[in-house]
């Protein structure tokens, strides 16, 4: 008979099967990213694109999901791959249901178990007390699920008093989901882990049907739970039955020193990585904005960027001038300029970048070389893309480009201010040296007809 799940085991480690599950899911993840990555191979990887600011656009400012998934990946390294739902899993004596304590797990149950309670209190402490229910002027909900189709359908549905009422339980549900997982798993109460990790699953699945390019990091964010499952998962959800489950093992028992021999490479591999990210984060000249948020730094945090409420959604825009006389949108890569805010019915932020990656227009305050670099690149990527070189397609050459931030506030009952909007950059793509004629006279590159700019 299995032995009873619970105890500190069960609270810091894992067993084989939810082990098998998180890994599953996570392979089924990275390819799902690495398909997602194909159509940036000439900007990313090659000599084609960005090639000089490749290190900039890739580390400094990666997708929203880079990071955790970066981890998630570092931490499965210390985890039996071999130990259910393997391919070869039969050539190993393993019981599904044996729970193991390693430094992976441990490690990895602290990441979340802080992510999340990092993420919670910084709602709960925000100084304009967006996730509040005395909220002004508006609750966070209200401000961000109202970005896509099923955003409108639940703010119909919930109308600005719902998600008044609803904002508040976020904060909680994120600061203390951890923790009654963890206190689930030492008091063996599968009950409250199952309620826990599907309660989450259920908020980042609503996270990804209400905001838009939120799909992927919710989907990982999922997985990562996996490591809370109890023992005996597979059964329970109906996945394996008991008579699978090889019961001529018997449950591993290890003393300190079996303990030590096995996991102390682990435990200094992951010790010496948490010291190396303390360093690069706190004294490193590459890194040092982060000394008042050494923790977070840490254990790699990077959910707190949802603390506030959003007060206003930005988008961006790139009229340019071809050859033949005619305007297009360069960003877009639309035949025609459209000003209004973009998305398909529904107002959208800045997300809506028609294939392009999200630090593009972070890089923007990049001046020299490097700008000239970032700028030219639209510029050769346009008359790749439409084909100028060959014969018939001159007139598609682009000449010159303005690059425009537009900005909307946030307004009561799904409204929006008037738009806003700012120069960015003017690039004349048959130029080497814009930006010391930017520094000389500053001028705007003006071509739009009807004063548009």
């Amino acid at each position: 008979m299995a032995k009873s799940w619970g105890g500190w085991a069960a609270m810091l480690g894992s067993n084989y099967e939810s082990i098998a599950l998180y890994r599953i899911s996570l392979g089924i993840m990275l390819l799902i990213e690495l398909v997602s990555r194909f159509q940036y191979l000439h900007p990313f990887y090659s000599d084609e694109g960005n090639h000089e600011l490749l290190a900039i656009s890739l580390v400094g400012t990666s997708r929203a999901g880079d990071r955790y998934f970066h981890y998630l990946l570092f931490y499965s390294m210390f985890f039996p791959l071999d130990g259910a739902h393997a391919i070869d899993a039969k050539k190993y004596k393993y019981d599904y249901r044996e729970t193991f304590i390693s430094p992976g797990t441990v490690a990895l149950k602290l990441l979340i178990t802080w992510l999340y309670w990092d993420a919670g209190y910084g709602k709960y402490s925000d100084p304009l007390q967006g996730w509040t229910l005395n909220a002004k002027p508006l609750p966070a909900l209200d401000t961000y699920v109202r970005h896509t189709v099923v955003a409108r359908i639940m703010y119909g549905l919930l109308g600005p008093t719902g998600l008044r009422l609803m904002t508040p339980t976020v904060v909680y549900a994120e600061m203390f989901c951890a923790p009654v997982a963890l206190l689930g798993s030492l008091f063996g109460s599968k009950r409250l882990v199952y309620s826990t990790v599907i309660g989450m699953c259920f908020i980042h699945i609503g996270i990804a049907f209400t905001m838009r390019n939120t799909v992927l990091l919710s989907s990982v964010a999922c997985v990562a739970w996996c490591i809370f499952l109890p023992s005996g998962v597979g059964a329970d959800v109906g996945f394996s039955t008991e008579s699978k489950y090889n019961k001529s093992v018997k449950l591993q028992q290890h003393g300190a020193s079996t303990w030590i021999k096995k996991h102390g490479p682990s435990a200094l591999i992951i010790a010496a990585f948490a010291c190396g990210s303390v360093w690069f984060e706190m004294f490193s000249e590459q890194c040092n904005q982060s000394h008042k948020h050494i923790w977070s730094t840490l254990l790699h945090n990077r959910w707190n960027v949802f603390i506030g409420a959003e007060e206003y959604v930005t988008w961006e825009i790139a009229p340019g001038l071809l050859a033949d006389g005619s305007i297009v949108d360069v960003w877009s890569k639309s035949d025609e300029v459209d000003w209004n805010m973009p998305g398909a019915g529904a107002p959208c932020t800045s997300t809506a970048r028609a294939g392009r990656w999200r630090s593009y227009p972070y890089l923007a305050e990049l001046k020299g070389e490097d700008g000239e670099v970032l700028w030219s690149y639209l510029c050769r990527q346009w008359d790749e893309e439409n084909r100028v070189h060959k014969t018939g397609n001159e007139g598609k050459k682009l000449l010159k480009f303005n690059f425009f931030m537009l900005q909307a506030d946030v307004k009561p009952n799904m409204g929006f201010s008037a738009t806003r909007k700012r120069l960015i950059h003017s690039h004349d793509c048959l130029s080497s040296t814009n930006f010391a004629e930017e520094d000389e006279g500053n001028e705007t590159l003006d071509f739009m007809k009807g004063g548009e700019l």
